[in-house]
């Protein structure tokens, strides 16, 4: 798990004037000061003013921020975070229908009136949970109504369709509603009905059109319907992230990516560079192809790739000695599960991954450094027992190991046990007293834990501390990148774009620094040319960077240009690195497509940027 590296997930969303709306890593997380609504929104929401921000690691998970409840009269009655339990429609006749008063005469009731009669009479049967009376009821209305009485005709077939529904009877409900619909197009009581009735029938697809449509006509203000299209985006997703990954092409991310995951460990054998006596005299002779090795081995010929950037080579090179059953099998074991992570394929990983753990003779480092990966597997996979089993088991085997204790901090900031990820870092320090990613890490869980505290004294010491580690550690650019996502937290901005500033004067290859000071250019000055520049400059720098496809399309759906913002996701997905970020982008994508199927259905044409 590279997650010693600055986030791969941006803070995005749409928000209103007075707060702000964030998005994380899969699901509902955002970073520290974004309020926290589900990430779905990003791709939906119109008609509000746009915050976008860097966010933290995508380690942390955030609430999802609870609207207030507040009434707001529609077309179909609907009000905020309340669902109407009874159907419409007054008690009685409307004014001036049935006969005058004072005449004494009894006129003979109008077709509508007599419908309206019949409804209200279903109205009682529906209170009394009579249904099947009310059903009846109201199948009298529609036949008594007037056809050209659009707006009382789709009442009465969105109250047959209530009636329906406290019978489950779902494949009725999504009829009436349709019916309702169809005279009132915007009739957002039986959109949602519909929507509800399309889950129940597992009509995955029809559901998310309407609840869409809900979300955008309501002005995403009901918790309600915000709730149910967050869940069928997140069980869209899951659908087809399971399918596209098990058929995937295994792709090998870009240099930089495995660069920076190689740094987050420092008692790893096998990223350590061969020493000397592995490799012959002549070494390198041809630049750009492997030097010979002194043994017969494919595992240090393995190696001698990794030292350059060969990496396409390596998991080939690593099965010849494990088949060979050669000196470096248990290390050959760990370096091809270790790509075989990089590239994406957390099943052929594991079963080397357990062989070197069960290998009671191999070097002890080997065997926690399987652990760790195997542990940091099982996170992703959202298996946080069997990652915490993991964890300890490498600590109680390997206690001097400073990687274990700093990557179970960040398993800790993932779970929202910051006290013990800090005690984590604490000993990784202790163990490596030089080791500059933790102690900016370190900082960064302090800083956490101070703002949802909403501790100002507490937080400006973790800022004092982001302070040191930079004066400390002047070469460590995570400890610039961390700093300036609490910078932008905090609103200092022009600080926050100077730290990036030399983040990239210390790594010009991470294309993620340059995503995360374009966001901050759209946060900070609504600059939204010089966000895009730099968005596209990382994709430039890195084109299998994922974070700056999925930003891009983020960005793009809040421009209005929907098929371009489809294009960049699929891009992103066809990158994802994991199943969990790929069901994420995947419900970015869906939700993007909702939107333009929405908006062509309805002839909404929503504000863009």
């Amino acid at each position: 798990m590279a997650a010693s590296k600055p986030v791969e997930a941006a803070v995005v969303a749409a928000a209103a004037p007075s707060s702000g709306s964030g998005v994380g890593g899969g699901g509902a997380t955002a970073g520290p000061g974004t309020g926290g609504l589900p990430r779905w929104q990003l791709a939906l929401a119109v008609g509000a003013p746009l915050l976008l921000g860097a966010g933290a690691m995508y380690l942390w998970s955030r609430q999802r921020r609870r609207r207030e409840a507040g009434g707001r009269g529609d077309a179909g009655g609907l009000k905020r975070n309340s669902e109407r339990k009874t159907p419409e429609g007054r008690a009685s006749p409307a004014p001036g229908s049935g006969h005058p008063e004072g005449t004494g005469a009894h006129l003979e009731m109008n077709s509508l009136d007599r419908a309206q009669a019949a409804k209200n009479k279903g109205n009682k049967y529906f209170k009394a949970g009579k249904y099947e009376q009310a059903i009846q009821c109201y199948t009298e209305a529609i036949s008594l109504c007037p056809i050209e009485k659009n707006a009382d005709l789709s009442t009465f077939y969105q109250n047959r369709a209530a009636a329906f529904e406290q019978l489950q009877k779902w494949k009725e409900v999504a009829q009436d509603c349709t019916k309702a619909v169809e005279l009132n197009p915007k009739y957002v009581k039986a959109l949602f009905r519909r929507a509800k009735a399309h889950e129940k029938l597992d009509n995955k697809k029809e559901c998310l059109e309407d609840v869409t449509a809900v979300c955008i006509l309501e002005g995403f203000q009901n918790q309600q319907s915000m709730l149910l299209a967050d869940k069928v985006l997140k069980l869209l997703g899951k659908e087809k992230a399971k399918e596209k990954y098990k058929n995937r092409e295994p792709l090998m991310p870009s240099p930089q990516f495995i660069k920076s995951y190689f740094s987050s460990f420092t008692d790893d054998i096998i990223s350590q560079p061969m020493l000397k006596g592995e490799k012959s005299d002549e070494d390198k002779d041809k630049e750009g192809e492997a030097s010979e090795v002194k043994e017969n081995s494919g595992y240090l010929r393995a190696k001698q790739y990794m030292e350059e950037e060969n990496y396409d080579k390596i998991i080939s090179e690593c099965s010849k000695e494990i088949d060979a059953q050669g000196k470096y099998m248990a290390e050959a074991l760990l370096l091809r599960a270790t790509f075989y992570l990089l590239i994406g394929n957390a099943n052929a990983a594991k079963p080397d991954l357990d062989q070197v753990i069960s290998l009671k003779e191999a070097n002890v480092k080997l065997r926690a450094n399987a652990l760790i990966k195997r542990g940091s597997m099982y996170m992703q996979q959202q298996q946080p027992l069997l990652s915490t089993q993991d964890f300890n088991m490498a600590a109680d085997i390997d206690p001097q190991n400073a990687d274990v204790y700093h990557h179970r901090g960040q398993l800790k900031i993932l779970l929202d046990q910051v006290e013990e990820a800090v005690a984590d870092f604490d000993e990784c320090i202790r163990l490596r007293p030089e080791s500059a990613l933790a102690q900016a890490q370190k900082c960064f869980a302090l800083y956490r834990q101070a703002y949802t505290g909403n501790n100002s004294s507490q937080i400006q010491a973790a800022m004092k501390g982001f302070e040191e580690v930079i004066k400390k550690f002047p070469r460590c650019a995570e400890g610039y990148a961390l700093y300036a996502q609490a910078l932008t937290d905090q609103q200092q901005f022009g600080k926050a774009d100077d730290m990036y500033d030399k983040c990239i004067d210390l790594e010009p290859d991470n294309a993620t620094t340059y995503v995360h000071k374009g966001l901050l250019q759209l946060q900070w000055k609504q600059d939204l040319d010089r966000g895009l520049e730099l968005i596209s400059k990382a994709i430039e720098i890195d084109n299998k960077c994922d974070f700056a496809y999925e930003t891009m399309g983020t960005i793009e759906v809040q421009r209005g240009n929907m098929e371009k913002a489809i294009d960049m996701f699929n891009k992103a997905i066809n990158l994802a690195k994991s199943e969990m970020e790929m069901a994420h982008l995947y419900s970015l994508c869906d939700a993007a497509h909702a939107q333009t199927e929405v908006a062509k259905k309805y002839g909404l044409k929503p504000p863009t940027l």
